[in-house]
């Protein structure tokens, strides 16, 4: 929740005063704004005691304190605000998160029946009075949660969880079927229900859970069978607020609501500490808002024992790339890879840290090393190989990477990535032409929504001379990618080979807004003057 979310909603009141806190409140926003945490709120929290009153202050006191995890420096600005009457309905949930921390279940249920009242989140009311009843065995949980039918999945979802934190034998299958398809969110509600269950020794029903060969559900099933406690299990009242709220922020992402979906998401970490997917999920919303550098240190919170841990070293390499750190990446990936125990998802990660950094050979190596150490419950080997021959092919050793490509392709025969990759670059080298096409035909027909599978079917018409099907295709494609470099630059091609020269020329704008280096150089050349033939045959 950012300031405009957090703060008042009606004319601010009181004053900061002197020119000392008001110096002190810009030093504070810059100190905020420049990454200074600490900085920033004693700044606030001593702009605060001079001008408890004004609103303005309260609320980017509030909105900084839930973004650094000062929970002091953001309660204090909330309260500051529903004292004076402007607290939005997003805050109080912040302040309903409190008094779950503190078990304060008189308070918790007073401001979820103000958030009720307000309107815009009521449809959390019963699954959060559900929870109150559960945490203060005060009423029936089950009853609270019947009132909140309107809520669709979230009422599966905490039925399911309230019936294995009540220890209901149907529980687990609840579970079972609210989690469905395998994705992170599902797998982390697998793994904290099972590690509750076993946690009251039922290690039977805790592996029933953990079916399948995810490395997360890998890793909590091993703990289960060595009798050690899972990190992150499911605990409780807490617990099940910070899942509502996480599944809040996620679905807010969805809809490119990414800045409020972070507020939730830290609050949710406030709640349930231990939980790794609060923190994977509070980073990877604060990277998406171009701020990589802040995102890293929240997943220094996930204990090296989770299940989550390499989706957290996974995830922290590639922030720290993104953040303009690939050194600090490529060192803590190159002592992971040499660590004893290392294995196949060490070496991945290294090939990858190698790839974003232009290191195509290295990673190639890597990635061989990642073949040779694969274990039953690693990447796909074909997966693998795939990635191996794109690194190969980058060094620029193409007759390596087809073989990779065609040893992957016996693997997975009905693999469209593979297909693709092994057809349009045979299109590329002018190999095989017909056979190129059929495989990146094939290719389109297993994945007909894939733009850059569109891409390479519609660039193989317009090598065989069938222009006007390649427009076509690559028309469809640039509308399903349109910053893709690649697909707008082939479309601009085939544009000015059918004489249309204004459209090439806007299509290769199009790819120049994203490109860089010799892909900039060339689409220059051909917005000036047009492509010359060796340029457009790529």
């Amino acid at each position: 929740m950012g300031a405009a979310a957090a703060g008042a909603t009606a004319a601010p009141t009181g004053d900061i005063g002197t020119a000392s806190p008001l110096s002190r409140y810009v030093q504070a926003r810059l100190a905020a704004s420049s990454g200074a945490d600490d900085r920033a709120s004693a700044d606030f929290a001593a702009v605060l005691d001079a001008a408890p009153d004004n609103q303005i202050v309260a609320a980017q006191a509030m909105s900084h304190g839930i973004s650094a995890g000062d929970w002091p420096l953001a309660l204090r600005g909330a309260r500051a605000l529903e004292q004076a009457g402007a607290l939005r309905p997003d805050a109080r949930l912040l302040i309903v998160a409190d008094a779950f921390r503190r078990r304060d279940w008189a308070t918790a249920r007073r401001e979820v029946a103000a958030a009720e009242r307000e309107r815009i989140f009521a449809f959390m009311a019963p699954i959060l009075r559900a929870w109150i009843a559960y945490g203060s065995g005060a009423g029936d949980p089950l009853a609270q949660l019947g009132q909140g039918d309107g809520a669709g999945g979230y009422v599966e979802e905490h039925h399911a969880l309230l019936l294995v934190a009540m220890n209901r034998p149907e529980g687990r299958a609840a579970l079972d079927a609210a989690t469905g398809a395998q994705s992170v969110r599902s797998m982390r509600l697998r793994i904290a229900g099972a590690g509750l269950i076993a946690s009251r020794g039922d290690r039977a029903g805790a592996l029933a859970l953990l079916a399948g060969d995810d490395g997360p559900i890998v890793a909590a099933r091993s703990l289960v069978q060595a009798g050690r406690p899972v990190s992150g299990a499911f605990d409780g009242a807490n617990s099940g607020m910070a899942e509502l709220l996480l599944r809040f922020a996620l679905d807010l992402d969805s809809r490119d609501l990414t800045a409020p979906a972070i507020g939730f998401a830290r609050i949710a970490t406030y709640l349930d500490p231990a939980s790794s997917e609060g923190w994977l999920i509070a980073a990877e919303l604060t990277a998406k808002e171009d701020r990589p550098a802040e995102a890293v240190p929240l997943l220094a919170h996930v204990d090296a024992a989770d299940p989550f841990a390499d989706v957290v070293r996974d995830t922290r390499a590639r922030l720290l790339v993104a953040a303009g750190n690939a050194a600090e990446a490529l060192a803590d990936a190159e002592a992971a890879a040499g660590a004893p125990g290392a294995g196949a998802s060490d070496q991945i990660r290294l090939g990858q840290v190698l790839m974003a950094m232009g290191r195509s050979a290295d990673a190639a190596a890597a990635f061989g090393r990642a073949v040779e150490l694969r274990g039953p419950n690693d990447m796909p080997e074909a997966a693998i190989l795939l990635a191996q021959a794109g690194a190969l092919d980058q060094a620029g050793n193409w007759p390596a990477a087809r073989a990779l490509l065609e040893r992957a392709n016996r693997i997975q025969p009905n693999n469209a990535l593979i297909l693709n990759y092994l057809g349009y670059g045979q299109l590329s080298h002018r190999e095989d032409m017909a056979a190129a096409e059929q495989m990146v035909r094939e290719a389109h027909r297993l994945a007909p929504d894939n733009a850059a599978i569109t891409d390479s079917l519609g660039w193989a018409l317009f090598l065989k001379g069938d222009k006007a099907g390649a427009i076509t295709l690559l028309e469809s494609a640039a509308q399903a990618a349109p910053a893709d470099v690649e697909i707008n630059e082939h479309l601009g091609d085939a544009y000015y080979a059918m004489g249309r020269r204004l459209d090439a020329r806007f299509a290769w704008r199009a790819a120049r807004v994203y490109a860089d280096g010799e892909d900039a150089a060339r689409l220059d050349s051909k917005i000036a003057g047009g492509p010359d033939a060796q340029a457009a045959a790529r």
